[in-house]
């Protein structure tokens, strides 16, 4: 007999008969339940994939576009186009370099940073100074077994070191806010703000961090690089010196003298002021060998002292200062932040200009990405080596850390704080190496070529670890 029909029969039954199949409809035997408790869980499933195949859409979107902005930087730098050329590239570095980089430095910086979020927030800081440091060391042990040139070294620790701290946090944290079933609570919009206010001081911190430790760091294996050239020039000059010598004598000893003056048609005899301005071509050399060996303790501190000073002048670092002062100090920043602002003009100006900050960083590479290809000279294993430090061990190395920070109580119980905190670990290397490279004539075409690969696998790499740090929060 249905059930259902029984339930709906107009027939007068006995008292017995009427419990019974109003228990009946009720209280379904659990055989009848199975398949809805089995809907509800392939549900559950589809969404877990559905949110899985989002979280890889939101994370593999920014490296995407870099990707896509490369692609037209190295057809206009081709042949075909020919319109980035180095000389022009060079030239664009320097704009972003002197102009749209602290203008995105100190908008980011003065619009976002306060007192409060400084005290509450003392450790990002810290976690940001623990990437660098742990990269660092990786960057220096893998230098160190693969015999990486001199004057690769600095570069080598620069991309193991320092992440891409500003866009792409910018983009991925909020966007995960907007996802289903984030583990970071249901108001989006709460979670939204709180995204973005994590994310832009992480940018205003890995921007002073790369300006200052990076750029130091590019700046001397730009210095090294440099010396060895003028070295290997020098000693070119001498060697060819040598042979016009003996080749003089040999004419001298058994040739006639015009015979001798037909194949060699640089003079022989050299004039007093040319000879001493081959000295004072020689001298610095030289004269550096022999400051190194005399230098004393004063004289290095005075050097060092001298060099942070130098470094902290370029106009990125200067940036971040102004940002941190007029952020902290509330009459300052209610000038220029704002809608009722009196100066609300000077922030969107330089904001507007900052926002050209990412796109001509990613057109130079794309261009420096054509000659990279070809006159690259950095080993396989280099390449190979910086992925697994970035896409590897550094994460392990963010889990551990925040997970002892926060069994130290060192942290807020804000779950979105910690996964921030987590993805600083697992981003790909930042763009601002790439303007370092092309200031200082170092490395350019490798920059290029580490850039690509790195961004690559980035697309998987940061997709996956943003879904076990979540799985790990949740």
């Amino acid at each position: 007999m249905d059930p259902g029909a029984s339930c709906s029969s107009v027939a007068s039954p006995s008292p017995r008969a009427l419990f019974l199949q109003l228990a009946v409809c009720c209280f379904p035997p659990p055989a009848a339940r199975v398949p809805q408790e089995g809907i509800k869980k392939s549900l559950i499933l589809h969404q877990k994939r559905m949110g899985f195949f989002s979280l890889f859409l939101v994370a593999s979107m920014p490296i995407i576009q870099v990707l896509l902005i490369g692609v037209v930087g190295a057809f206009l730098a081709s042949g075909y186009s020919n319109v980035l050329t180095t000389s022009a590239r060079r030239d664009m570095n320097k704009v972003v370099f002197s102009v749209f980089t602290p203008s995105l430095v100190f908008a980011s910086l003065a619009k976002t940073v306060t007192l409060e979020d400084v005290i509450s927030w003392w450790f990002m800081p810290v976690n940001i100074a623990i990437t660098f440091m742990a990269g660092s060391i990786l960057g220096w042990i893998a230098c160190n077994i693969l015999k990486t040139p001199q004057h690769f070294r600095g570069l080598i620790m620069a991309f193991c070191s320092a992440g891409n701290l500003g866009n792409l946090p910018l983009i991925i944290v909020p966007a995960v806010c907007d996802e289903n079933g984030n583990p970071f609570g249901r108001d989006r919009g709460i979670c939204r703000s709180r995204g973005l206010s994590y994310s832009s001081l992480s940018m205003a911190l890995g921007g002073l961090f790369i300006w200052t430790y990076t750029y130091s760091l590019m700046q001397k294996s730009g210095k090294l690089y440099h010396k060895m050239q003028s070295k290997s020039i020098q000693c070119s000059v001498d060697s060819d010196e040598e042979h016009s010598g003996q080749d003089e004598e040999q004419d001298k000893g058994g040739r006639p003298a015009a015979y001798a003056d037909e194949e060699a048609p640089l003079p022989t005899s050299i004039k007093p002021g040319e000879q001493r301005e081959e000295g004072q071509l020689e001298a610095p050399l030289l004269s550096f060998q022999s400051e190194v060996a005399d230098k004393g303790f004063w004289t290095n501190l005075k050097d060092a002292v001298h060099q942070f000073i130098e470094e902290l002048m370029a106009p990125p670092t200067i940036a971040s200062m102004i940002g941190f002062i007029v952020g902290l100090v509330p009459w300052l920043k209610s000038l220029i932040i704002g809608d009722g602002a009196p100066l609300k003009v000077v922030q969107e100006s330089l904001q507007l200009m900052g926002d050209g900050t990412i796109p001509c960083i990613t057109l130079i590479l794309g261009g420096n990405l054509t000659q990279g290809l070809r006159k690259s000279k950095l080993k396989r294993t280099v390449i190979i080596a910086i992925v697994c430090i970035r896409f590897v061990i550094l994460p392990l190395i963010g889990m551990a850390v925040v997970h002892a920070a926060y069994g130290l109580g060192f942290l807020p119980h804000d779950p979105l704080y910690r996964y921030v905190l987590m993805v600083q670990f697992a981003l790909p290397p930042a763009m601002n190496i790439g303007t370092m490279a092309q200031l200082f004539d170092i490395g350019q075409e490798e920059c290029s070529v580490i850039f690509l690969w790195t961004y690559l696998v980035a697309a998987i790499a940061l997709t996956t670890w943003s879904t076990i740090f979540m799985s790990i929060l949740s």
